[in-house]
């Protein structure tokens, strides 16, 4: 897995303080989500950013996921929705739904090379605009390595895939992670150090105040600071932002 895009052009011994950083990992884009662009640290994703989405069933993830890439849409990036979770038309309903305004590119394709080969097309035909990739979702991909199959190691294979990409060409990509019964990250947890960032979203149950909201916490976050917890209530047309817990407090 690249770590970093130049990496290879550092000497091993290099005083950090040499170090030039790429003007591209300097840059932010921010959505109009103003409690997305705190979860991130507050001045929204940095390019070359992976975030790994997780959350319980029913918590909303896949619609905070298509208000985000409205919202990105929206503040000028190129932004592609793929997912292999819910037909076009499911996800149209919802957008419809949400009422979105400005949408998004649409996909459904779980191959991941050729899902990076549509990325690059449709980067080239949106030249110096910032690029996101959301996936719905990371267990739906194939890497490829074995065909039409796959195995308990594919979603560490695309995962990783999809972090080459990003870092190689400093777009972004969230991917929604599965969760099983009892609310735990489906599959391997080296997905979760394998990302730069780790959004969690559940459902609030103990606070008699804050019951039903969804609550959304930054568990990692490699270019901005983590531990922000947000409560959002889930109407019918997305979130509002009820309350939000810093790390300092």
């Amino acid at each position: 897995m690249k770590l970093n895009v130049k990496s290879d052009e550092i000497s091993f011994g290099t005083n950090i303080l040499n170090i030039e950083v790429p003007s591209q990992l300097r840059k932010r884009h921010k959505t109009d989500v103003e409690y997305i662009n705190s979860a991130f640290g507050g001045e929204g994703f940095t390019p070359s950013t992976v975030t790994l989405f997780t959350g319980e069933p029913g918590a909303g993830k896949t619609t905070l996921m298509l208000v985000l890439a409205d919202s990105l849409t929206r503040t000028g990036a190129t932004t592609l929705y793929n997912t292999a979770e819910e037909s076009l038309y499911q996800v149209k309903l919802t957008c419809e739904r949400l009422r979105l305004k400005d949408g998004f590119i649409a996909g459904q394709e779980t191959h991941v090379p050729t899902l990076l080969k549509n990325c690059d097309i449709l980067r080239e035909r949106n030249p110096g605009k910032p690029f996101f990739l959301v996936v719905d979702s990371l267990q739906t991909l194939n890497d490829g390595k074995y065909g039409d199959s796959t195995n308990s190691s594919s979603a560490i294979r695309a995962l990783q895939m999809l972090t080459n990409y990003a870092k190689e060409h400093y777009v972004n990509v969230v991917c929604i992670g599965q969760v099983n019964k009892s609310g735990n990250m489906a599959g391997s947890q080296k997905l979760k150090h394998m990302v730069d960032a780790m959004i969690h979203m559940s459902i609030e149950k103990k606070n008699e105040e804050l019951y039903g909201c969804r609550v959304l916490e930054t568990v990692k976050n490699r270019f901005g600071g983590a531990g922000w917890t947000f409560y959002l209530s889930l109407r019918k047309n997305g979130f509002r932002e009820v309350a939000r817990l810093g790390a300092e407090d």
